[in-house]
């Protein structure tokens, strides 16, 4: 693998491999081909580099406007990069210039060959497709140097995607983003070699594509009286909210992203998600309304009526006209999220049940079965115009349809179970691919998101292919996308804030062969990226800048012990008393152990500008940073770095996928904690967190026990707490237990979570998460 000049690349332009004026007096930068994606196989050779000038020919095939038009990008993209102007010219190439050319062998078509050496360039692929990828790398190994002459080293790359489908789904019915904003989110995709464009067109709360049959759609169905404010608040800001594209629009979007080889896939989603339809068309619906167009967030109960034969032919005349406005192979139709309240109340939907001979049984309830029914309809349809349909996992509900291709989002679940039905799978999962979360633990300084947390180590780190599949089944793993739901994302600007740089994380699992990624060497290469990203004016999240913070307890000295570091060996400051830390501030030279109660502040100091100042607040208490064993078992899912996060002297907040939080689901918690030596105790207080929508509920019962062996408890407090009401608020509770002082060596901590959700909960009955953090002795 090639390493050019060791380099800086940062916030600013990058100022490495300026070399020698050329006769030009223009300066000289050297190209580095680690880019992102990380191409599959560089070989560097000894050979003389080939310098890029102004004037310099991109020869491409005659006749192929396909490839003109790729020799036009690369000259756009150098001169944008570069300031250097290159000639364009029909033809098989000669020397001293760069050859865009066909004919390269291979199966895979989106591969390519990128050749230099003294002579010049060669870009060779199958197809043109393959020829814009080789072309995106070479324009991605330049750097963004204004004025320069660029060196490119001889090398011979080999390239080609792991994965056919490498999707980037944007969602347009929460908040619009015009056409111009469309097109600048697909060069985003262009430039990570992504080549699905997911376009989430309808939704409860807008209507965005114009459907001739039904004008009503976009007259009403576009148009919301105001939106929440926040996360339901039951506030509204009383502002008329609307947008959509004419068919014209949609038409031009896709043959922009042609262009770019990115394939537009519409979602019209159904049989749920339909409110702003029925606004529109309120027959359409169970109850005939009236209805809305949603002015908040969330699932409405307000859907299709799958009894009426209208819906069915309502759905049927919307596909005809997508089918006929998008190319794309595939067409998604959602299927996701679809309560079935209205339907087991309607007389309508009953008949069908009956009609179909539908029943409920273990796996399904005949609700379920009606919905398969419903996505059975579009399924056919879409075959019958040559088209396949692709859904969210929810469409595996009662039974997949035939052909369908399955979305992949509560998890891998959905993925599995469909390849193991022989269905092709789009791994989707939200637990690593859903950028509406939130990218830092700093909830209080970021833009409002959804929730979660999903940081840029945790999007590269995502590894599509589940063990629980053989070889053979993971072949029906085709794809993997990322997802942008908008809700709190009104602009394009935040919208690339929460894309940028996460974008470049998927495209290596969309990319790159496993065993060729390390997240290390990534970093530096998409501090690279980053320049462009600045170039174009893109917004884009700046975190893999800011101090990576590791705080761990020690229970051999009983220190929180914090390690730091930056991605490039920038210097870090810090202080320990809550003051901003500055250049003057105590260096950082190795780990900082910390035995009392502080609040930690660090700062990566760079001549550009400082990084954003980290802050942790830390408590001591008699259990902080002490042995703890767990008696039951912490949730897989959510077991982080395990139990020493109950005593490292930090309170998680409401985000309870921060890592601050580990939870418990289907058996109890027990944690012992080893105080070293019999120690006087008066109380305990254990925090809790609480979002019952995820069905995460408090402790129904929480107690404290004392030994001096380890072996024998003696139960010194407890205490029982009520079930749950609907009304209660989701938030951190903390949970104190007083008693008599006593004095132990260990101590026993149990909370009981929820066995049996509420009924008044759509999970009732279900055993509910328990979530704890910081458990405090004093």
């Amino acid at each position: 693998m090639m390493n050019s000049l060791s380099k800086t690349h940062l916030l600013g332009l990058s100022l490495a491999g300026l070399l020698f004026a050329s006769c030009s007096t223009r300066e000289t930068v050297v190209a580095d081909y680690q880019v992102v994606p990380m191409p599959l196989e560089i070989t560097t050779a000894q050979q003389a580099s080939y310098l890029l000038k102004n004037g310099a020919v991109v020869y491409y095939p005659a006749g192929n406007e396909m490839m003109r038009r790729n020799a036009e990008f690369l000259a756009a993209y150098v001169k944008e990069q570069t300031g250097l102007e290159l000639k364009l010219q029909e033809g098989d190439g000669g020397k001293n210039g760069i050859t865009l050319k066909l004919g390269l062998a291979g199966e895979n078509k989106e591969g390519y060959q990128l050749k230099v050496n003294a002579d010049g360039v060669t870009i060779a692929a199958p197809s043109e497709a393959g020829v814009f990828y080789g072309i995106q790398t070479l324009r991605k190994s330049i750097d963004v140097a204004q004025g320069a002459n660029i060196e490119l080293p001889a090398v011979e790359i080999n390239d080609e995607p792991r994965f056919s489908y490498r999707g980037m789904h944007l969602d347009v019915s929460r908040h619009f983003f015009t056409v111009d904003e469309v097109k600048t989110f697909i060069d985003m995709l262009a430039l990570h070699n992504i080549n699905r464009f997911h376009w989430h067109l309808t939704d409860d709360q807008g209507w965005r594509i114009e459907i001739k049959k039904y004008p009503k759609l976009t007259e009403i169905g576009s148009k919301r009286s105001e939106t929440v404010i926040g996360r339901n608040s039951g506030k509204y800001d009383g502002k008329p909210y609307g947008g959509f594209y004419t068919q014209e629009d949609a038409r031009e979007i896709i043959a922009y992203a042609a262009e770019r080889y990115i394939t537009v896939i519409p979602e019209i989603d159904l049989p749920g998600h339909m409110q702003a339809a029925l606004a529109a068309y309120p027959e359409l619906g169970c109850t005939g309304g009236p209805y809305e167009v949603w002015r908040q967030w969330g699932i409405s109960d307000n859907v299709l009526c799958a009894g009426n034969d209208q819906t069915i032919q309502f759905m049927k005349d919307v596909l005809a006209e997508i089918v006929d406005i998008f190319p794309s192979e595939y067409i998604h139709v959602g299927g996701d999220e679809c309560p079935k309240t209205q339907w087991e109340k309607c007389p309508k939907c009953q008949a069908r049940i009956k009609a179909l001979g539908l029943k409920s049984d273990a796996k399904h309830t005949k609700e379920e079965r009606l919905q398969s029914y419903v996505i059975h309809e579009a399924e056919e349809f879409l075959n019958e115009k040559g088209r396949r349909m692709i859904g969210w996992d929810e469409t595996l509900e009662g039974g997949l349809a035939p052909n369908a291709t399955v979305m992949s989002w509560r998890g891998e679940g959905g993925g599995i179970e469909a390849a193991k039905q022989k269905h092709d799978v789009i791994m989707t999962p939200n637990t690593y691919l859903y950028f509406d979360y939130y990218q830092s633990k700093d909830t209080d300084n970021e833009p409002l998101a959804i929730g979660g947390y999903l940081p840029m180590e945790r999007v590269y780190n995502y590894e599509p292919m589940p063990k629980a599949l053989t070889p053979e089944e993971q072949k029906y793993i085709i794809g993997v996308q990322a997802n942008l739901w908008v809700e709190y994302i009104p602009t394009l600007k935040q919208a690339q804030y929460m894309v940028l740089p996460r974008m470049a994380a998927l495209c290596e699992s969309q990319w790159c062969a496993p065993e060729n990624k390390n997240y290390e060497a990534f970093l530096q290469r998409v501090t690279r990226l980053v320049d462009i990203y600045k170039l174009k004016g893109w917004n884009y999240a700046s975190h893999i800048f800011d101090v990576m913070l590791e705080l761990k307890p020690n229970s051999e000295t009983g220190t929180l012990d914090a390690t730091a570091r930056t991605i490039d060996n920038a210097p870090i400051y810090y202080t320990l008393d809550g003051t901003e830390p500055t250049a003057a501030s105590q260096a950082y030279t190795g780990t900082v152990k910390i035995d009392k109660a502080c609040t930690l502040r660090m700062v990566a100091v760079r001549p550009e500008g400082n990084s954003r100042i980290t802050k942790d607040e830390i408590t001591f208490s008699k259990s902080s940073m002490k042995p703890i064993t767990m008696l039951q078992p912490i949730n897989k899912q959510y077991e982080f770095t395990g139990a020493t996060v109950l005593v490292d002297g930090m309170t998680g907040n409401l985000n309870y996928k921060t890592g601050r939080w580990i939870a418990f689901y289907k058996n109890d918690m027990e944690a012992v904690i080893d105080l070293k030596e019999p120690t006087e105790i008066s109380s305990m207080t254990l925090h809790t967190a609480v979002e019952k929508g995820d069905w995460i509920f408090d402790a129904r019962a929480i107690s404290v026990s004392v030994s001096d062996d380890n072996k024998v408890f003696k139960e010194v407090a407890s205490e029982k707490y009520p079930v749950m009401k609907e009304t209660d608020p989701n938030q951190v509770y903390t949970h104190e237990l007083k008693f008599a002082p006593v004095k132990a060596r260990y101590v026993k901590v149990y909370a009981q979570p929820e066995h049996k959700i509420p009924s008044w909960h759509g999970g009732k009955g279900n055993p509910g998460f328990l979530f704890v953090d910081e458990i405090i002795l004093n």
